[in-house]
């Protein structure tokens, strides 16, 4: 379905304020700016957010790739949950891309009655970004909808932002991470067989296959919570490839602590609390045995104190 036959499909129920963004990760700044779209809204018009299915950098720059915090089916969930109840998915396509933002803009008046617009600081929409704030507000005059402008959230002087987030990430400082999105962040994948090296040093793993395109923190061991059939169980993560063994794959590698129980071919996520350390080489098997017995009670310490079994 092309852009233009997915926003003629939506049939608003009554007129729209609109805000417009990747929403990579619904993180506090997203968040602050939904609280804006509601408050734009009111009882009079209805709330709509419409995001992309794609991250456009990979579109505008051709071989550029993006790590995404959250899924596309987990970002509509995080949107739905802070009272939005319509999204808009759209595929960033190079066609999209290159209409001006006069047309873009007429679009969503025709298909979507927008009578408002909420957008951030920085944002700009059309071919060259050329839909800045200023030139935004020009085309409302003209087409009948109002532009509101909100500005970004700071948190300890942090600019809350995907890309920031994903540095974070990449740095390692997830207990960071969790700060700017407001919630712990996770990851998801198929529990698949490795070569079962922690069970027989007495520490059995489940090997989660990462959604591949999808953010990860830096190398290192890692206080994680392991969701099992619903149930929060503290965890042990390692992200690396093992230098010990000598080996190169990049695993990650989760010991779900006090548990025992056939995790193979199911679905697990992984939420990230504090790294414990970095990834290390050992001398000896016996060296690196005394190592995970102090990650394992590092991290009984890290997730008590972090609100025990149900905190966030």
């Amino acid at each position: 379905m092309s852009f233009r036959q997915r926003l003629n499909s939506v049939s608003p129920q009554r007129e729209t304020v609109i805000t417009i963004g990747v929403f990579d990760g619904v993180h506090r700044g997203h968040s602050h700016l939904l609280q804006h779209l509601k408050a734009a809204a009111g009882a009079q018009y209805q709330p709509i957010v419409l995001t992309f299915a794609n991250h456009p950098v990979t579109v505008l720059q051709p071989g550029r790739d993006v790590s995404l915090i959250t899924t596309l089916g987990r970002k509509e969930e995080l949107i739905r949950q802070q009272g939005i109840d319509q999204i808009v998915s759209l595929e960033f396509t190079q066609e999209l891309a290159q209409l001006s933002a006069g047309d873009f803009v007429g679009l969503l008046v025709e298909n979507l009655n927008m009578k408002g617009l909420v957008i951030g600081s920085d944002f700009a929409l059309g071919r060259n970004r050329e839909g800045n704030s200023e030139r935004l507000a020009e085309l409302g005059r003209e087409m009948g909808f109002s532009v509101e402008v909100v500005e970004p959230l700071l948190l300890d002087g942090l600019l809350v932002k995907s890309r920031v987030i994903r540095q974070k990430l990449t740095d390692g400082e997830v207990a960071v991470s969790n700060q700017l999105l407001g919630r712990t962040f996770s990851m998801s994948g198929e529990v698949i067989t490795g070569d079962r090296r922690g069970r027989t040093l007495g520490f059995p793993t489940a090997n989660v296959d990462v959604n591949k395109g999808m953010a990860h923190p830096a190398d290192g061991i890692y206080a994680t919570w392991a969701l099992v059939d619903g149930v929060r169980r503290p965890s042990a993560t390692s992200i690396g490839v093992r230098p010990t063994f000598g080996l190169s794959e990049r695993l990650v590698e989760v010991y779900i602590l006090d548990f025992e129980g056939d995790l193979y071919g199911r679905e697990l996520e992984v939420e990230f609390v504090d790294k414990l350390r970095d990834q290390e080489t050992f001398s000896s098997l016996d060296a690196l045995v005394e190592q995970i017995n102090r990650d394992v009670a590092d991290t009984r310490d890290t997730l008590a104190i972090s609100g025990g079994a149900n905190g966030h």
